[in-house]
Order: structure tokens, then sequence, then C-alpha cells
């Protein structure tokens, strides 16, 4: 599983401007089952996605093409991690340590 945090690097009124294509890019990615999480840091400075899958190359190809990316409008930092516990109704997205 993976933490994207995104930073702002653009101005709010750009941010916004290119929000309604970012959403649709988010919508997107709950259909396909590749996110799971997803909403704005507080303060407002950027935003934060779970993603699910264990294949960083994939995600980082994700990410690139978000519309903030694409517009140059926002930095990605990508953690990822193991959800060895998670709620109930997370238990399809658990994970096993390596052996």
């Amino acid at each position: 599983m993976f933490v994207l945090e995104l930073t702002y690097t653009a101005p709010l009124d750009r941010i916004d401007a290119a929000l309604p294509d970012h959403v649709t890019w988010l919508q997107g990615l709950y259909a396909s089952g590749d996110i799971i999480a997803s909403g704005r840091k507080l303060p407002r400075d950027g935003g934060i996605i779970l993603a699910v899958g264990d294949d960083r190359a994939r995600i980082e190809r994700l990410v690139a093409t978000d519309p903030f990316s694409v517009a140059g409008l926002c930095e990605y930092r990508i953690t990822e991690f193991l959800a060895t516990k998670t709620s109930p109704e997370l238990a399809a997205h658990r994970q096993q340590p390596p052996s």
C-alpha cells in the first residue's frame, strides 16, 4: 500500500482551476480499485491519497498522470508501507511481511 502526499507548488487559484480534472482523475482511480481514500491536507497545502498495490513503478506512472502533476501544480511524495493490520472493511487490502 502507498501513501501519496501531494504538496502544492502553485497558488490555490491555479489549484482550484485544475481541481475538476483532478477529481475526475481520482474518480477513475476509485473505479479501477487503485485508491481507497483521498482528501485535502489541513491546512490546505496539498492532499493525501491511499493507493493499493505492491508495484511502486505502477504507482509512479499513475501519479504522473494526475492533472496536477501534468500541469506542474504539485509535487508527490510516495511512501510505501505494509498494511498488516486493517479495519474489517479493509481486510481485502491486508498484506503479509515478506518471509
